[in-house]
């Protein structure tokens, strides 16, 4: 159903990642993803990564992730069948670390060190939830917005006050902000901490390369101040400005790119803790 107030274009944009998003949150489908990482693999390769989980739940997440254009079945003979990432689904992998480096900045911080793929998994948790996408897209877009216009925005059809539920829950997810009843709401740091994970996914749900992700036009970065004209016919009476500090190397500040089979961080033998919950805290 398109958004009353905002373009087709966004509509289109904000339907877009939310399908991209509802591909790989259900339960394992991450793990399933990154289990597949590197060349294809027979059936029992796969089951041997993710050895909690039974046949009769493997099976139809492999269908599920192939019907999507994410897994590629290869049946070389009728006893030899392969699976492997689509470029479709090798491309998606990309945006799985930018989903980490957020989780690390932005959730709070648990009582244990998470591997990778929980943060992953508690990430999306946040991310699914019901309107989530719309009403972050809107407050981004528009800076403050009161409840009833979001309702306006979000969910033309329904009655107004059905926005407030899914409002308090991004509230105490950490993603909106708001002084109290009746003020106006806002994206939190955290929300506004999501531009490259929602640019990222936009370009890849758009077919797009991802590249100039930054460049989204809702989550992309603000563009620079123009740099003063200098003219050369007169002197500049400004001061001079202060000598730039020495370059910082690249060592000094990169930080490591998580490689597809790291982000478990550790073995992964015993069944592991399911993802956050629906509605229940932030970890």
């Amino acid at each position: 159903m398109a958004l009353s107030g905002l373009t087709p274009e966004t509509d289109a944009d904000i339907a877009r990642v939310t399908e991209a998003l509802a591909m790989i949150t259900p339960r394992w489908n991450a793990r399933i993803l990154l289990a597949l990482s590197g060349p294809p693999q027979r059936y029992s390769e796969i089951a041997g990564r993710i050895s909690w989980l039974q046949d009769s739940q493997l099976h139809p997440k492999l269908r599920t992730l192939c019907d999507a254009g994410l897994v590629q079945r290869t049946e070389h003979t009728s006893r030899h069948v392969t699976y492997g990432h689509t470029a479709r689904g090798t491309a998606l992998l990309s945006v799985l670390p930018m989903i980490v480096a957020w989780a690390e900045n932005h959730l709070e911080t648990a009582d244990r060190p998470l591997p990778a793929i929980e943060q992953i998994e508690d990430s999306l948790t946040l991310l699914t939830r019901r309107h989530a996408a719309a009403i972050l897209w809107v407050l981004k877009s528009r800076e403050e917005v009161s409840g009833r216009a979001l309702a306006r925005i979000v969910m033309p059809s329904s009655d107004w006050s059905n926005i407030y539920p899914p409002l308090r829950q991004l509230v105490a997810d950490g993603l909106v902000d708001t002084d109290g009843i009746g003020q106006p709401y806002r994206l939190s740091v955290a929300g506004h901490g999501l531009a490259p994970v929602f640019g990222a996914l936009s370009a890849w749900s758009a077919g797009r390369s991802m590249a100039p992700a930054a460049q989204h036009p809702v989550w992309g970065d603000p563009p620079a101040a123009p740099t003063p004209t200098t003219w050369v016919s007169n002197p500049s009476r400004l001061s001079a400005p202060a000598s730039s500090p020495p370059p910082v190397r690249a060592a000094q500040t990169s930080r490591a790119v998580w490689q597809g089979p790291d982000l478990f961080s550790h073995p992964i033998a015993a069944r592991p803790t399911a993802a956050l919950p629906a509605g229940g805290p932030r970890r």
